[in-house]
């Protein structure tokens, strides 16, 4: 299915088969592209690329298609990375976290710290968490293979 490219999203760089490899919804997905282009909040003189999921209902190009800065994009897989570490170690605490200190890390980035910690404000947390790693378990494969490919094109770029 080809990416619409009359929209306000302007595709530059497209994967139109995404919904071919779309994790667990693998052939059965809804996002039917991924794509890099420039982005649909772009004023007159500003430019700024953005990368898009494109969801198709079956009947027409879904309103819920989500469209991101790819320093967010970055942003997420740094979360994802870190989140990953934590729960390699996470069988230590009880609850797999620490209590009384939720703050897994601060990555530093662009002068100041993202903090990564765990939602304690969520009062379902100690069961969520729980539920959380079990399907972090379940796509192990499915997402260290995402992240072997991401090293490796990392690597390749210098980085």
């Amino acid at each position: 299915m080809k990416i619409p490219t009359t929209l306000k999203h302007k595709p530059v760089i497209v994967s139109e088969n995404y919904e071919n490899v779309d994790g667990r919804y693998a052939y059965n997905s809804d996002a039917k592209g991924l794509s890099l282009g420039l982005a649909q909040w772009n004023d007159r003189g500003k430019v700024d690329v953005s990368a898009k999921v494109w969801r198709y209902t079956g009947e027409k190009w879904s309103r819920q298609s989500e469209e991101l800065p790819m320093h967010r994009v970055l942003d997420l897989a740094i979360l994802i990375c870190r989140t990953k570490l934590h729960f390699r170690e996470a069988y230590r605490y009880e609850n797999l976290y620490d209590a009384n200190n939720p703050v897994i890390d601060r990555i530093g980035i662009q002068g100041d710290a993202m903090t990564v910690a765990v939602c304690t404000g969520n009062e379902k947390i100690n069961e969520d968490i729980k539920l959380f790693n079990q399907a972090l378990s379940t796509d192990d494969e499915l997402v260290g293979e995402r992240l072997r490919t991401l090293s490796r094109i990392l690597k390749e770029m210098g980085y």
